[in-house]
């Protein structure tokens, strides 16, 4: 069975990120005539910067042509989540202490929301300091969508 085009530039995508002391968060492929691929990184010890992303976009373009995985022409961008993309992975928490967020989760079968300030973060949960019901432990396993809410 062929590996899907995501799953391919992932497998070569992510020992060179993890090089530049980086996380894979996710790869889209988006079809158009020329297709584009979006890597996105992040960093558990602090920002993601122009110099590392355009080192790994060298480093993965390089192996991409190497591969031919797109067999033609393609653009790569190389780029942070940004803060309108929901958190995908744990380790995205921690460097978001401090900051508001809204938190869909789910307990049994009933669908939660919480809007506060991410407290703590510790292996399996995070704390939330909701404005109107106090702080809130909530399970990883339990998250359904988080989203950093941007201060204005």
């Amino acid at each position: 069975m062929q590996k899907d085009i995501t799953e391919v530039i992932k497998e070569l995508a992510d020992p060179v990120i993890k090089q530049e002391d980086m996380f894979l968060v996710d790869v889209e492929v988006k079809h158009k005539k020329v297709p584009e691929v979006w890597v996105l990184v992040d960093s558990e010890k602090g920002g993601v910067n122009v110099d590392i992303c355009s080192s790994i976009s060298r480093t993965v373009a390089n192996l991409l042509e190497d591969e031919n995985v797109l067999g033609g022409a393609y653009r790569l961008n190389v780029s942070s989540p940004g803060l309108s993309r929901p958190l995908s992975d744990k380790r995205q928490y921690p460097k978001n202490i401090g900051r508001t967020a809204k938190i869909k989760y789910k307990i049994d079968n009933d669908y939660l929301t919480a809007e506060g300030v991410i407290d703590t973060v510790e292996n399996e949960t995070i704390r939330v300091v909701d404005g109107d019901n106090g702080p809130i432990e909530i399970e990883f396993s339990q998250i359904v969508e988080t989203k950093i809410i941007p201060k204005i």
